[in-house]
């Protein structure tokens, strides 16, 4: 019995969910994809950066 008033209670929570239209997707998801490329490249840097400084050390 409470597994179906859970079921009821998510068709009626969905219902009144606001989806995003088409436009707002492709603006996430281009976001998304942009700061995703950024942080790798920064990430590549600083490991870059730091292999090069520990070269000094060994």
């Amino acid at each position: 019995m409470r597994l179906w008033n859970f079921c009821k209670n998510v068709v009626k929570e969905m219902k009144i969910v606001t989806w995003p239209n088409v436009r707002q997707t492709r603006t996430d998801t281009t976001t998304v994809i942009g700061t995703s490329i950024i942080m790798a490249i920064f990430l590549g840097l600083v490991d870059w950066i730091v292999q090069w400084g520990l070269s000094f050390l060994a």
